[in-house]
């Protein structure tokens, strides 16, 4: 009975990490709407995955604190929203959950300008399609715009759109756009996720994350106490029929 209690409690210590690990890894922050460049006065909704409270974090170490009166509950977490943002805005956002683990980055670009690229502010899977727009401030009608990656002209549409199909790694990087007689936009980097599923887990995780090793070795625990619970009970098994 006592070993029998004692795998329900290794048993029971290893589901609790388990769900530990799974809330971690579920922190995730993402935008609304997915964009990279916004004029100024314009909003955004920043939506942290995971957590009960979106504290959300800009590069210079500052708190957000529209936060404090904005702050939501969603379905998967919750959400904060920024309902003017300004050229002092741009930069790097994250946050970071009760137990220090950082949620993912995300950067925009606030103009004054006329012209923004609107571009994806996260990551694109490899195969998807996503479409760049030029769109001019002072007006919303389909406007021809040259499109740029690395400042060198990859495309010119009259419709202010550039779709990229079957996107890959090799479109990954530096895109701008410019509208004549108004402008061109900030330059602002398009990522690429890499759409192969890996199966290899590398070394560096179990450094990264104690929990790993001590599931493994709880794990390990659970299977030779009730190895040990098995033999134990042959052998009584054992010794009562030859008693008999």
């Amino acid at each position: 009975m006592e070993v029998t209690a004692l795998c329900i409690r290794l048993l029971m210590i290893v589901m609790l990490l388990s769900g530990h690990d799974q809330k971690v890894n579920a922190a995730s922050l993402r935008i609304d709407p997915n964009r990279a460049q916004f004029f100024q006065y314009e909003s955004v909704t920043f939506y942290c995955e995971g957590v009960s409270y979106c504290e959300v974090v800009h590069e210079s170490k500052v708190r957000i604190s529209s936060c404090n009166k904005t702050n939501k509950r969603t379905t998967t977490g919750s959400s904060c929203t920024i309902t003017n943002v300004f050229p002092s805005d741009s930069g790097k956002y994250w946050f970071e959950t009760k137990g220090g683990e950082r949620s993912n980055s995300v950067i925009i670009i606030v103009t004054d300008g006329p012209v923004i690229l609107e571009i994806p502010a996260l990551p694109v899977m490899e195969g998807e399609a996503v479409t760049l727009t030029c769109r001019n401030k002072t007006t919303s009608s389909q406007t021809s715009a040259d499109f740029y990656q690395y400042g060198v002209l990859i495309s010119n549409s009259s419709t202010g759109n550039m779709t990229i199909h079957d996107v890959s790694k090799s479109n990954e990087g530096l895109y701008k756009c410019s509208i004549s007689g108004a402008g061109e936009s900030a330059e602002s980097w398009l990522t690429v996720k890499d759409g192969q599923k890996k199966t290899v887990i590398p070394s560096s995780s179990f450094n990264s994350n104690p929990w790993i090793i001590v599931k493994v070795f709880l794990l390990v625990l659970l299977v030779l106490v009730g190895l040990l619970h098995f033999v134990k009970g042959c052998c009584q098994r054992r010794e009562n029929n030859e008693l008999s």
